[in-house]
């Protein structure tokens, strides 16, 4: 071995070490260089990043000045950073835009860090740089996505805020106007001060628990003014951090629309009074109430004789008049005070309203009146006879004195009836005992006046019977769109074969079943024929729309419904999609949370939902645009007196102008005549139902007429 040797060795390691920090050097996620201090800093080594970043190699590179690798222009931007580490011998960092062959822009961060030679001075610098342009163009969306949403938040009608737990930290014009602050006034408030005191609870839990929802609120206006909206929560990155979004929705209107809905439902339109529905309601309250007190009740139904005498000669416009007339002396009546317990009536007293008295029509010329507050026999005569003197006085109408005298039935709570229907039977079997006595007269119901417990004893009986039986049939009625006759979808009808009265239709024995129960194997039976005739007809090519089924609130609730419905469609091998269940408004508000949980099962499995006779209940349209229902059903009292009757036109106007605002599709039922089907069909009705189309038919009989309609040319 040579004396040479040894530095061999050290060579061979120095070289060994260089390599392995040119290989480090050359996989770091950076570019990196060395430029010395002399005629204009000279590039003495650059990794394989940092020379090609500039087009150049690692060779190449190596002896060239900084000014002709990044160019003079670069060079002259960069100069006052090197100037700052040569003076002040500290680093320093700059960005920079760098242009690339191919027409891009890359984003570069430069660290500078000096070299310190022997004598304190820099006598070189190193060069470190970053690609940073994913950095900055995920910065530049952020702020792009940003300045969107602030747009947004100014072009929009509807009240955004934003809010980081419950404190305000921004909003936009439009919620300020709706709430009489100013931007300076509600930054850094908390939201619940802007809320109404009852609804706080419900914000707050929102607030805590951060879910993506819409929900109806109410918030206060500067000037103490309570406003109904909606509140649809999301949560979004705003500024660069996570913030809450709540669009607040202005529902007055929808709110009043809703009311407008509800009065014309629950009211008569010529005379303002409670309608039947409403009545019934309300009586059924009342009834409560006095079975808690031990209290008796009073009901009494008044029907004005020769009413239509008076229509025929003089005009319904006098008819009218003389109808508004009777109503308001009817609730005078009401207004005029007689003993109740102590049966002292005082004829002086001073007109003024009962709580808890009501007053209604129920069409035509029927009008019914309850008594609360345990008015005593003589009490009620009292007010039966003042009725008869009151109601019959004349009354002046383009100079002609007309008059109607009323003849007056009343029934006694709890004597003669537990809940309203029973009691307006009862009052009205009395009222037509009055007629038969020789009109205007009152008379008390009396129970040899009605053998009505053994019938329904006796019905009951017989219905067990037909149960067991099968006594049942179906009849059919097709549903039918406005727009071209097509067939929509098809209506199953119950009928029971009577043993003794013959075929009956479902009014006479559904009530009676519903009550005991019995309504369970009739749904059922019904659901499976029903079915199986749908199936039967989609595989015959005869129809292939989906079998209307009528629930009822029993079967509805009871404990495994949803299976029983998935048994019935496995049994006949129907598919979800052949059925569509028709349920009433009252069924869905009851629980209105288990109530969506069910329908989201039935339409899990195909099955539509319909609402029928819809604008008789007390929907809300905030839990109704949560509900997944498929078409609304006109109940066909608001039908049978279009188009002229006005109050059931606005009603028919606004379900049909509801239904399209959720996307449902609405029907009208009993569409009896072409003015009827026209009037609907122009307000944006979807279907039709009725005897102008068709009216139930037995199951022959409308698989005839379905057979007719495919062979009918054109």
């Amino acid at each position: 071995m040579t004396a040479r040797d040894p530095y061999d060795a050290e060579l061979q390691a120095l070289q060994a070490r260089i390599g392995q920090f040119t290989l480090l050097c050359n996989n770091v996620p950076a570019a990196i260089a060395y430029y010395e201090r002399k005629e204009g800093y000279i590039c003495r080594y650059a990794n394989l990043s940092y020379a090609q970043m500039f087009g150049r190699t690692e060779e190449s590179i190596l002896g060239l000045p900084v000014a002709q690798i990044i160019g003079a222009d670069a060079a002259a931007a960069i100069q006052p950073s090197i100037d700052e580490v040569v003076r002040e011998l500290r680093a320093t960092r700059y960005e920079r835009k760098l242009p690339m062959g191919n027409g891009r822009v890359r984003s570069i961060e430069v660290h500078l860090l000096p070299h310190v030679g022997a004598e304190g001075d820099a006598v070189g610098a190193f060069v470190l740089i970053s690609d940073i342009t994913r950095h900055r163009e995920a910065e530049a969306a952020v702020r792009e996505s940003e300045d969107r949403l602030a747009k947004f938040m100014h072009a929009s009608a509807e009240g955004i805020v934003f809010h980081k737990g419950g404190f305000i930290t921004d909003t936009n014009p439009p919620l300020l106007n709706l709430i009489g602050y100013s931007m300076e006034e509600v930054l850094g408030r908390s939201t619940l001060d802007f809320v109404a005191p009852e609804y706080r609870a419900r914000v707050a839990a929102v607030i805590a628990a951060a879910p993506e929802i819409s929900y109806d609120s109410m918030i206060v206006h500067r000037d103490g003014r309570q406003i109904p909206v909606e509140f649809i929560v999301r949560t979004v990155h705003y500024n660069g951090e996570a913030l809450r979004m709540t669009i607040v929705r202005d529902i007055r209107d929808r709110v009043e629309a809703q009311a407008r809905i509800h009065h014309l439902a629950h009211h008569d339109p010529l005379t303002g009074l409670p309608n039947r529905l409403a009545f019934d309601e309300r009586a059924q309250i009342a009834l409560d109430l006095a079975h808690e007190r031990g209290e008796s009740l009073a009901l009494l139904f008044i029907d004005l004789d020769h009413f239509k005498r008076v229509n025929d000669s003089l005009g319904h416009q006098v008819g009218d008049m003389l109808l508004r007339t009777v109503a308001d002396r009817i609730t005078a009546t009401l207004r005029w005070s007689p003993g109740r317990e102590d049966g002292e009536p005082d004829e002086q007293a001073t007109p003024a309203p009962r709580e808890g008295d009501l007053v209604a029509r129920f069409g035509g010329d029927e009008f019914v009146l309850l008594l609360t507050g345990n008015p005593s026999p003589d009490a009620v005569k009292a007010v039966a006879d003042k009725l008869l003197s009151t109601v019959g006085q004349p009354l002046q109408v383009e100079g002609a004195s007309i008059s109607v005298t009323p003849s007056i039935g009343v029934a006694m709570y709890p004597e003669h009836g537990l809940t309203p229907t029973e009691l307006i039977k009862h009052a009205d079997t009395a009222m037509y005992e009055a007629k038969s006595a020789g009109r205007a007269h009152w008379c008390l119901f009396e129970p040899s006046m009605a053998e009505t417990a053994y019938a329904e004893l006796a019905m009951e009986s017989l219905l067990a019977q037909g149960v067991r039986d099968q006594q049942f049939v179906l009849h059919f009625q097709p549903q039918l769109a406005l727009h071209d006759d097509a067939l929509l979808g098809v209506e199953a009808l119950v009928r029971w074969q009577h043993p003794l009265r013959g075929l009956l239709g479902a009014d006479a024995f559904i009530p009676l079943a519903e009550a005991r129960r019995l309504i369970l194997p009739i749904g059922n039976w019904v659901l499976h024929e029903a079915l199986r005739c749908a199936v039967r007809w989609h595989h015959s090519g005869l129809a292939t729309v989906p079998v209307a089924v009528n629930v009822s609130t029993v079967q509805f609730q009871s404990a495994g419904f949803i299976e029983s419905v998935k048994q019935a469609l496995a049994a006949t091998g129907a598919s979800g999609s052949m059925l569509e269940l028709e349920l009433t408004e009252r069924m869905l508000m009851e629980d209105v949370s288990a109530v969506r949980a069910s329908l989201m099962q039935l339409k899990d499995i195909g099955v539509r939902i319909a609402i029928d006779d819809f604008g008789t209940g007390y929907t809300s349209l905030a839990h109704l645009k949560h509900l997944p229902v498929d078409r609304l059903k006109i109940d066909r009292s608001f039908v049978t007196d279009l188009p002229a009757d006005k109050g059931s036109a606005a009603v028919a106007r606004a379900i049909i102008q509801l239904g399209r605002n959720l996307n449902m599709q609405v029907l009208a039922e009993g569409v009896e005549t072409e003015a009827q089907r026209d009037w609907v069909r122009h307000q944006g009705c979807d279907a039709q139902q009725g005897f102008l189309s068709g009216g139930p038919l037995s199951q022959a009989a409308f698989e005839a007429w379905l057979k007719a309609r495919t062979t009918t040319p054109g």
